[in-house]
């Protein structure tokens, strides 16, 4: 029987966070994930999917003709499966990007996959969650992200950026969530601590502003 992942959604938009905002990419959203950020936006991936084979997900994102995937969730790493569909994909000669909640090891991710790493802020409700160790194993391509709810939320990411010395092991990424923060006002946070990080926004939120999925 052929590897079978469930799937929440693979579709075609243009890559909203990361370094690599604003280049076209194609999402394969698995289903499940064992967090419950209060701030999630993408809550019905939790329990909604249909089992594809490892095979039948590879076509489909070859079918768009886009040399940029990126594997998200949900949580994609709560299926032990997505290690084999990201080694598939590496095999198509394509550029692949993991966007992980940090909750899980992500060790066993193929060399060659670009990992984007959440550390958890309280405000998440599920910062007691960061596994530490991922930031210890980051290699070049990675990059971690911090989702800034408030200014306390802001202040503790700070603290950790500087105290695990974050600057030396890869691009850090902070965010603000969209309905509880300004973006202009973490940015300004940002300047007054000449804090060295990248402050971006969710890009195809501004592009398809009342798109709920497939975005």
């Amino acid at each position: 029987m052929a590897p079978v992942l469930r799937v929440n959604e693979i579709f075609h938009s243009i890559q909203g966070e990361s370094t690599h905002a604003g280049r076209p990419c194609v999402f394969v959203r698995l289903t499940g994930c064992p967090l419950r950020c209060v701030w999630c936006d993408t809550a019905y991936a939790f329990h909604e999917g249909t089992p594809m084979s490892v095979e039948a997900i590879v076509e489909r994102v070859v079918s768009y003709g886009c040399p940029l995937v990126e594997v998200t969730g949900g949580e994609p790493l709560a299926q032990p499966r997505s290690i084999e569909l990201m080694g598939a994909l590496l095999g198509q000669g394509l550029e692949v990007l993991l966007e992980t909640s940090g909750a899980l090891p992500i060790g066993a991710v193929p060399p060659g996959v670009r990992r984007i790493v959440d550390v958890k802020c309280p405000g998440s409700g599920e910062s007691h969650r960061n596994l530490w160790e991922n930031l210890d194993g980051l290699r070049e391509g990675d990059e971690i992200k911090f989702v800034v709810a408030s200014r306390a939320d802001y202040d503790w990411a700070k603290d950790v950026f500087r105290e695990r010395g974050l600057a030396a092991k890869a691009p850090v990424l902070f965010s603000a969530v969209r309905e509880d923060l300004d973006p202009g006002l973490l940015g300004s946070w940002v300047l007054e601590d000449r804090l060295p990080v990248r402050v971006q926004i969710q890009m195809h939120k501004v592009l398809w502003p009342d798109a709920v999925r497939g975005i």
